[in-house]
């Protein structure tokens, strides 16, 4: 007898009269009950966040929607330009380019946080942080800001909104820590400030990435609505292209 196929998931499902997500029922218990920010946080962590984890999650969300014109945000919008008629190419086009230098600054400062920490918090931070810095052979994640070269504006609401919630844990202490000894006095950047608390909220610090990609997808949203209305890309791509110089 051939082995019946089996393709378990704990997430959803849905028949002729109702559908289910997360063991509840989604047109009963979820719609007009849920934030998106908490359903987005209790599908990738599988337990409902309190009301403070949802305060500190979204706060992140926001703190990573949108930055102007990055090349996220532009080539979102000269995909747009290309493809009126794939608004979904569009927005891939701007979440593709998320990587090290634009939101995956969230989740390598997650790890760096959680690899150091992986023997437990430390007693003295200010000590541990010492070394971490000593022992580093790289740029530490977290640590300056292209524009913001003194404060980024949103490091200190987002470290107030944790204490304020019991959730300023050791990923965002020894950051915190990490930057007040480090010799060159760099500040700390808001992604990752973002990847720390998201560490400290317990989420897996595989997905931190998606995270801060699922705060862009809003941003970058906008930014394709305000291209509809206000289009610039044409300019941005003619600009390119009447400065080019060709090299043979």
């Amino acid at each position: 007898m051939a082995e019946e196929l089996r393709f378990p998931t704990g997430l959803g499902t849905s028949d002729a009269d109702s559908i289910s997500l997360l063991g509840q029922d989604l047109a009963a218990d979820l719609m007009g009950r849920v934030g998106f920010g908490e359903l987005a946080f209790w599908l990738v962590a599988r337990r409902r966040p309190s009301s403070g984890e949802v305060r500190v999650f979204e706060a992140v969300l926001v703190a990573l929607a949108d930055h102007g014109f990055t090349p996220t945000a532009i080539a979102a919008r000269l995909t747009y330009l290309s493809a009126p008629d794939s608004l979904q190419g569009a927005l891939a086009a701007g979440l593709l380019g998320g990587g090290s230098r634009f939101l995956g600054v969230t989740e390598d400062c997650g790890r760096f946080l959680a690899d150091a920490l992986a023997g437990g918090a430390p007693d003295d931070y200010p000590a541990f942080a010492t070394e971490l810095i000593a022992a580093s052979t790289g740029r530490i994640p977290g640590l300056g800001h292209p524009v913001h070269k003194v404060q980024d504006p949103r490091t200190p609401v987002l470290i107030r909104i944790a204490q304020e919630e019991g959730l300023y844990g050791p990923h965002l202490r020894l950051l915190e820590a990490i930057a007040a000894v480090h010799p060159k006095k760099l500040p700390l950047n808001g992604a990752g400030v973002c990847g720390a608390a998201l560490a400290d909220l317990g989420l897996p610090i595989e997905m931190l990435r998606g995270f801060a990609l699922l705060a862009r997808a809003a941003g970058l949203l906008g930014q394709l609505a305000e291209e509809h209305r206000r289009p610039v890309a044409n300019q941005i791509y003619l600009t390119v292209d009447r400065n080019a110089v060709y090299e043979p």
